[in-house]
């Protein structure tokens, strides 16, 4: 069953996303060279915690950080930790999640530490891109299967353009979210159009693209969370919550500047 929200919820889902995108940024002016991921958790968590909110990662089947640091060819689900330091031109995606309210607010970035290395700008734009084209896909009337495809085509088409065949990570996706982190409906990242359900106003969606600079296959490491690439290229993983409303999609976890 898919959860539907009341433009009500979907304004308390707003506040938690402002939470979320708060800590995102925060996390994103301390990721310099020399700090930990430890670093960035705390950061993480002070704000959260400021701002009346629980983190929704910490504790979430056994997970001991609210964030998640995923550097360099690690693609999600990295543990933060005091012995991973940062250096520059690493790339580190942070997944964070709150819940204010009852409500979850989820999104990630994917940031440059100190200055991009080879191709990570291209890499990370072409995953931001890829998020973005599934998002303007999420209009009542339209199916899942436009979103999956809308994220895949675009991500096909940048990696045209910068003469990459960047891997779209197919293993993970996006997710119902609402009242719990992880809901029904799964998201993937590929897809056909006029396939799946039908998108109905009130639904809330966290869309994820995840793209690599090489394969698609990932390995899960012995720690049972991190996932990385295969073939060690580098990740990148950009997110957004979003409802689905009668104007068009409304993205929950924009920064409170961005509307």
């Amino acid at each position: 069953m898919v959860e539907m929200k009341t433009p009500g919820q979907v304004d308390a889902m707003r506040a938690a996303g402002l939470v979320v995108a708060a800590t995102l940024d925060a996390v994103t002016a301390a990721a310099r060279p020399g700090a930990t991921t430890a670093d960035l958790d705390a950061v993480a968590e002070g704000v959260i915690r400021e701002a009346g909110a629980v983190p929704s990662f910490l504790g979430y089947m056994g997970f001991p950080a609210s964030i998640c640091s995923s550097v360099n060819e690690q693609v999600v689900h990295g543990i933060p930790s005091p012995g991973q330091v940062l250096a520059e031109g690493d790339l580190v995606s942070v997944d964070c999640g709150a819940i204010l309210d009852g409500w979850h607010g989820d999104a990630a970035v994917t940031v440059s530490v100190g200055t991009p290395h080879g191709g990570d700008a291209m890499l990370s734009g072409a995953c931001r891109a890829a998020m973005w084209a599934g998002i303007a896909a999420m209009v009542p009337g339209g199916r899942l299967g436009d979103v999956s495809h809308a994220i895949e085509d675009e991500a096909r088409r940048r990696g045209a353009a910068d003469g990459v065949e960047y891997g779209i990570v197919g293993d993970y996706g996006g997710h119902g979210i609402g009242t719990s982190m992880h809901m029904e409906p799964f998201v993937p990242n590929l897809g056909r159009p006029g396939t799946g359900m039908r998108l109905r106003t009130g639904m809330v969606l966290a869309i994820e693209p995840m793209l690599t600079g090489g394969t698609d296959e990932t390995d899960e490491l012995p720690d049972g969370w991190t996932v990385v690439t295969a073939d060690g290229s580098r990740a990148a993983h950009w997110e957004h919550s979003v409802a689905i409303t009668d104007d068009g999609p409304r993205v929950l976890t924009l920064a409170a500047d961005s509307g």
